[in-house]
């Protein structure tokens, strides 16, 4: 691995030979790289580069790069303030890097004229200045593919058009369903991503918005066009592997979501009916579910109304997972607040149902394994409603 003061002094190194070569571009050649999905849950949609290939520099450009190290970095993700670097890295180092993995390499030799190559150079130029290298990524809008994209477009001097070419998705294409597609080998990852981000990514896309999966934007490229003409010279497939090669096998079965939240519900079930027969609510299990449910909630809270992310809202979730499912873990071990608790459990009741029908009338696409844990909440729900209803009534 390149460390960062490596990685910087070779960015800077770089911008100051781009500046002095950039008017001499007779022997430039700029290709479009994409590197198909690998093994980390961050490579999963895979990567795009630009290779830059002159005299004396042979580099990629990659809008990828981000840093661990910096203060409060989790917080920071979370809250939406992703500031990823545009870097320069020696060409053969991502070459050796990726096909040591196994993952799929696929140019573009980009039909760029010398005063559009100039062009790129340029804005590649400014952009690798200290000053200019860190930008906000946004996952889906603005990511190590969109940008690189737009740099070519930039310096095309006209939109581009991408290719509607033959997908590995089938039906309805939506940022979602793409990242379902990638992530079908990460059950967990998706289920985490299924909570995180709101109905904003549920809409069908574009051709141009399906570019931001690499994976994606490699077929599009060799039919994309710009001004009616075609923007790629040639294609090479630098190593030619299967296109998921890299990426893990399938979770097995009995460690995915369903299963956890099938078990779960089974639990659930059973508890209960034991509750009917012995006309008593089980608080623990009661305390232990809704605390879950509560935990969830205070992060899509702080997602929906505090995060950046531009993704994460709205989120119909909040009906079911919020800050308030903390009422029946706290309020529970007290008797005197049982018309509490038997108010708040209407309305969560009420709530479920609304989310299921806005689910089901496409609102927003839930995770399958979510509805195990929305008919457990029900359950809950019921079993405490029917078991307390007298007592309130008599109160009454």
């Amino acid at each position: 691995m390149i460390s960062k003061l490596r990685l910087l002094i070779a960015t800077l190194a770089i911008a100051v030979n781009f500046s002095s070569q950039g008017s001499q571009t007779s022997d430039t050649t700029v290709s479009f790289v994409n590197i198909y999905p690998g093994d980390e849950i961050y490579e999963l949609e895979g990567h795009s580069v630009l290779h830059i290939e002159m005299p004396g520099t042979d580099v990629a450009i990659s809008y990828g790069t981000y840093n661990f190290d910096q203060p409060n970095f989790v917080y920071r993700f979370v809250k939406g303030e992703t500031d990823y670097w545009v870097t320069a890295i020696p060409w053969q180092y991502v070459i050796d890097s990726y096909s040591r993995s196994g993952r799929r390499i696929v140019s573009h030799t980009l039909d760029l004229s010398a005063a559009q190559k100039q062009r790129l150079i340029g804005l590649l130029t400014e952009n690798l200045q200290p000053q200019n290298r860190t930008y906000r990524y946004n996952y889906v809008k603005d990511n190590c593919a969109t940008r690189p994209l737009r740099m070519v477009e930039l310096a095309l001097g006209d939109s581009i058009i991408a290719d509607n070419a033959p997908s590995p998705l089938d039906g309805r294409q939506t940022f979602r369903s793409i990242m379902r597609h990638y992530h079908r080998n990460y059950p967990w990852y998706q289920f985490g991503i299924d909570l995180a981000l709101g109905s904003g990514i549920d809409y069908q896309l574009s051709e141009r918005e399906k570019t931001f999966a690499p994976a994606l934007l490699d077929l599009q490229m060799p039919g994309a066009t710009a001004g009616g003409r075609p923007i790629v010279a040639s294609t090479d497939v630098i190593n030619d592997t299967a296109p998921d090669a890299a990426i893990s096998g399938p979770t097995p079965w009995y460690a995915t979501p369903m299963t956890v939240c099938l078990i779960v519900l089974a639990v659930t079930a059973a508890l209960s009916l034991r509750d009917q027969r012995r006309r008593r609510v089980s608080r623990w299990f009661d305390a232990l579910l809704f605390g879950v449910f509560g935990v969830a909630g205070c992060l899509i809270f702080f997602l929906v109304f505090v995060s950046v992310h531009e993704a994460t809202s709205p989120n119909i979730l909040l009906l079911w997972l919020n800050p308030l499912c903390l009422i029946p873990t706290i309020f529970i071990w007290i008797n005197r607040c049982k018309l509490i608790i038997f108010s708040y459990q209407i309305v969560n009741f009420v709530a479920l149902v609304v989310l299921t029908c806005l689910s089901v009338a496409g609102v927003q696409q839930l995770n399958a394994a979510f509805y195990p844990l929305i008919a457990a909440d029900a359950i809950r729900a019921i079993n405490y409603i029917y078991l307390n209803f007298k007592t309130i009534k008599c109160r009454e």
